[in-house]
């Protein structure tokens, strides 16, 4: 299946210069929704997650169906104020500023095997955020899968050398 026909391509969001990828369309689509489901799954098997983390908050939708399909659980990573329970916080760099991530004191068991999920890797800020919060609380990332990677932004670069699963690349 070609995914690409299945993305739409918006000019100048959220910025003038970017150029974003849509997977609403993706979405909205039950055949192509199932083959990046099953596919997602079919790459990630093997990396025997104990917990699946999806990064808000289109990594949710992924995570939770990846977790799902691999019998993992599944923690979600927020943006700040979010969580009703203790944090860690990372704070990060954006193509255009910073943010930060939090995730529950108490997600994840020391030394749990961790997949991280999101929709998109671009420059690898939220995504190393992410790695390191999973470093943070003792857990063992075992790899990060993504739906689109856009390559000329380098992202992978920031990311530590797991296995690094992307569906489509632009």
């Amino acid at each position: 299946m070609d995914l690409k026909k299945l993305i739409r391509n918006l000019p100048d969001f959220p910025k003038p210069g970017i150029l974003f990828r849509d997977i609403t369309t993706l979405l909205r689509d039950p055949q192509g929704l199932r083959y990046v489901i099953d596919l997602m799954t079919e790459e990630c098997q093997s990396l025997t997650p104990d917990y699946v983390i999806g990064i808000e908050s289109r990594g949710f939708l992924f995570g939770t169906c990846l977790a799902y399909n691999l019998g993992a659980g599944f923690v979600p990573v927020r943006k700040p104020g979010k969580l009703p329970a203790a944090v860690h916080t990372m704070e990060y760099d954006l193509e255009y500023g910073t943010d930060k991530l939090e995730i529950h004191q108490d997600a994840l068991p020391v030394e749990s095997r961790v997949l991280i999920v999101d929709d998109l890797i671009a420059t690898g800020g939220t995504a190393a955020a992410t790695a390191e919060l999973v470093e943070k609380i003792d857990c063992v990332l075992v790899g990060l899968a993504f739906v689109i990677e856009l390559k000329d932004l380098n992202g992978r670069q920031k990311l530590p050398e797991v296995p690094i699963i992307s569906l489509v690349q632009y």
